[in-house]
C-alpha cells in the first residue's frame, strides 16, 4: 500500500471533502486503497458538527453524480452491438417528433445544441416525474445542432429515455441488466436501498429535501430527484471496487459488458469541437481536471467530487470517490486532489 496516498488523503480531508475512499489497481490488482474521514460530518450549512460521524470504509457507498453517465453509455453501447439502437439515426425513431438532426452520437458528444441543465423542479414544483420527463424531452434546441462542444445534462436525459424505449425496460433495470449485473457490481445502482444508509456517504444541506439534516442515500442532483432519481446524467450510487470492475471492464475492451469494437468506439476521438479535452461517447478523453499526468488517460468525474479515470498505457485504473459537496458546494481543492491522487498512481504504476 502506499504511505503517500495516506498523506495525499490525511491533507485533504475534511478541508477539501470530510470523506474520501481512494482505490488504485495496476493490471486489475489493487495497489493502494485508502478511506479516510466521516460518512456525516456536519449537521448543517453552518458546519456544525453531526452528532453521530460514522467513519468512512473501503466499501462506502457514495453519490456518483455524473459518472452516472458511463452507465448510460454502457447500456447504450449493448442496444448498439444488439441492434436496437443505431447512433447515426435520428432518435425521432425512438422519441417522436423530435428534430431529426438529434443523434445518439451527438447527445453522448454533447453537440446536440442542448442547454447544460434545466432546473425542471423549478419550473413545475408540483408535477410527478412523468409529467416532468415529458417537459425535458421538449426542451428546445438553444445552440447548433453537430457543435460547438456544449456539455449538457439534458442530452444525456434524453440518450437514457432513448434507451429505455429501444431496451423496453426502465433505465435502472437496463443498468442493472446490462453493466452492474454482469460485472457482479453488487454495491451500485440507482436509489440505494434502506438497508445500505449506513454506508452512504452524505452530500448537500438542503433544507427543501424531506428529513433532517444533509440528504443521504438519496440522489444529490436535483434534476435526477425532481425525475425520480433514475436519469441518464446522474443518479447512480456505486463504491470504489464496483467502479474498478466497470473501469477493468473498459481497460480491457468490455470483457462481458460490450465487444471490443463497441468499447473503442467509445474511446475514440469524436472530434467534438470546441471541446476543452478531446470526447469519445459519453467518454472524457485527456481531460486535465481528472488525469492529472495520466494524458493517455480517459474516464469521467461527478459534481459531488467523485471520479474514475483509466490508463491503458499505464495499465491502470483510478478511482476517487468523496462528498466534497457535503455540507455545501463550492469548497476548493478537489481538482488538485484528483491530480494528486493520479500523480501517485503514476507513481506506483512505474514501479509495478
Amino acid at each position: 500500500m502506499s504511505d503517500r496516498l495516506d498523506a495525499i488523503l490525511a491533507e485533504a480531508v475534511p478541508r477539501v471533502c470530510p470523506a474520501a475512499v481512494a482505490l488504485i489497481a495496476v493490471d486489475g490488482a489493487v495497489v493502494a486503497a485508502r478511506a479516510t474521514g466521516e460518512l456525516i460530518r456536519y449537521g448543517d450549512a453552518a458546519f456544525t458538527l453531526a452528532e453521530d460521524r460514522p467513519p468512512a470504509r473501503r466499501d462506502s457507498v457514495f453519490d456518483l453524480a455524473s459518472i452516472s453517465k458511463l452507465f448510460t453509455t454502457s447500456v447504450i453501447g449493448s442496444l448498439v452491438e444488439e441492434g436496437l439502437l443505431d447512433l447515426d439515426e435520428p432518435v425521432a425513431t425512438w422519441l417522436p417528433g423530435r428534430d431529426a438532426r438529434i443523434t445518439m452520437r451527438r447527445l453522448l458528444t454533447h453537440t446536440a445544441g442542448f442547454q447544460p441543465t434545466r432546473r425542471i423542479d423549478l419550473e413545475l414544483p408540483d408535477a410527478d416525474p412523468a409529467t416532468r420527463l415529458a417537459a425535458m424531452l421538449d426542451t428546445p434546441i438553444t445552440a447548433p445542432v453537430g457543435g460547438p462542444y456544449l456539455y449538457s445534462d439534458v442530452g444525456l436525459i434524453m440518450a437514457g429515455r432513448v434507451a429505455e424505449v429501444a431496451g423496453g425496460a426502465p433505465l435502472d433495470k437496463l443498468v442493472r441488466a446490462r453493466v452492474t449485473g454482469v460485472l457482479g457490481m453488487a454495491g451500485t445502482g440507482y436509489r440505494p436501498a434502506a438497508g445500505l444508509l449506513p454506508r452512504i456517504a452524505a452530500t448537500e444541506w438542503k433544507p427543501e429535501r424531506p428529513g433532517p439534516g444533509c440528504v443521504r442515500g438519496a440522489v444529490h442532483d436535483e434534476t435526477s430527484y425532481a425525475l425520480g432519481g433514475v436519469a441518464g446524467h446522474a443518479g447512480v450510487f456505486g463504491t470504489a471496487d464496483d467502479l474498478l470492475r466497470l473501469g477493468e471492464a473498459l481497460r480491457l475492451g468490455g470483457g462481458p459488458m460490450l465487444g471490443p469494437e463497441m468499447v473503442a468506439e467509445m474511446l475514440r476521438d469524436q472530434g467534438a469541437e470546441g471541446a476543452p479535452f478531446r470526447h469519445g461517447l459519453g467518454v472524457r478523453l485527456g481531460d486535465p481536471g481528472i488525469v492529472g499526468p495520466l494524458e493517455g488517460a480517459f474516464g469521467h468525474s461527478g459534481f459531488t467530487g467523485t471520479s474514475l479515470v483509466v490508463d491503458p498505457a499505464h495499465r491502470l485504473t483510478v478511482i476517487l470517490l468523496t462528498n466534497a459537496v457535503h455540507p455545501l458546494r463550492g469548497r476548493d481543492g478537489i481538482r488538485d486532489l484528483r491530480t494528486a491522487v493520479a500523480t501517485e498512481a503514476l507513481h506506483l504504476a512505474r514501479r509495478t
